[in-house]
C-alpha cells in the first residue's frame, strides 16, 4: 500500500471537490436551477452559446440570460431548449426543491441485519440507508462486532470500495496477499472486489465501521 504522506502533494492536486463550499442561496429560485440544467446539458453536448443558439434560434444574449437565471423563461423556450439538447423537457427542473435526506440514528439504535455473505458470528448493524440520489451512487455504513464466537476469513469479495475505521481491539486483516493488523484508531480503504476479510481476531472485543460505496445500478 502506499505511503499517504509520501504522496500527499499528489493527492491533493487530485481532489478538487471543496467540502466546505456553500452553494448560492438563489439556486432555491426556480429560474436558478432551470439556468445550471441548460448550462451542464449544454456542457455535456460540448456546445458553445452561440452554437446552441444557432440551434435555437434564441439569442446569445438571452441564453446568457437564461443560464444564469436572471430571466424567467417561457415554456414554449424550454421545450426548444430540451429538444436542442436531446433531454426531456422535466430534466430542467430537476433538482429544484429536491429533497435532500439526512437519517440520524441514536446510539445503539442501528438496525441488526443478516448482510448478504455474513459469516457466524458476525454482528452487521447497519447505521443508516438512503435509497437513491442524484449522485447515482449507494454507501452502506455497518457498525460490526466481532467475538471469540466468531469465524475468520478472507475471501470474502463484492463491488465497490470499502473503508473500515477500527474503534476497539486489534485484528489482523487480509486484503488480496497483503496482512494488516489493525488496532483502535487505524483506517484501511480498499478495493472491495479484491478477497478480504478478518484473518486473526488479535485483541477482543472487536469493533469497526464498515463503510461500503457502490454504483446504484450494479
Amino acid at each position: 500500500m502506499s505511503n499517504m504522506k509520501a504522496s500527499g502533494t499528489e493527492l491533493v492536486t487530485k481532489l478538487t471537490q471543496d467540502p466546505h463550499k456553500v452553494r448560492d442561496e438563489r439556486e432555491k429560485v426556480l429560474e436558478v436551477a432551470i439556468g445550471r440544467k441548460v448550462r451542464a446539458f449544454r456542457k455535456q453536448k460540448n456546445f458553445t452559446v452561440a452554437e446552441l443558439s444557432r440551434l435555437t434560434d434564441i439569442s446569445i444574449g438571452m441564453l446568457s440570460k437564461i443560464e444564469n437565471g436572471n430571466t424567467s423563461p417561457s415554456l414554449t423556450t424550454l421545450q426548444t431548449l430540451a429538444h436542442a439538447l436531446s433531454v426531456p423537457l422535466t430534466s430542467l427542473f430537476k433538482g429544484y426543491e429536491e429533497r435532500r435526506e439526512a437519517v440520524h440514528t441514536k446510539a445503539g439504535e442501528g438496525l441488526e441485519i443478516e448482510r448478504e455473505g455474513t459469516r457466524a458470528g458476525h454482528q452487521y448493524n447497519l447505521l443508516g440507508h438512503i435509497g437513491s440520489n442524484s449522485s447515482g451512487v449507494m454507501v452502506e455504513p455497518y457498525l460490526i462486532e466481532l467475538t471469540k464466537e466468531s469465524d475468520t476469513f478472507k475471501t470474502f469479495q463484492h463491488e465497490g470500495i470499502e473503508m473500515i475505521y477500527m474503534l476497539e481491539g486489534e485484528v489482523g486483516y487480509r486484503h488480496g496477499s497483503e496482512h494488516y493488523t489493525l488496532q483502535a484508531g487505524d483506517t484501511l480503504f480498499f478495493d472491495a472486489d479484491a478477497p478480504h476479510g478478518p484473518e486473526i481476531l488479535l485483541k477482543l472485543p472487536i469493533r469497526y465501521l464498515s463503510i461500503i460505496t457502490y454504483p446504484r445500478d450494479r
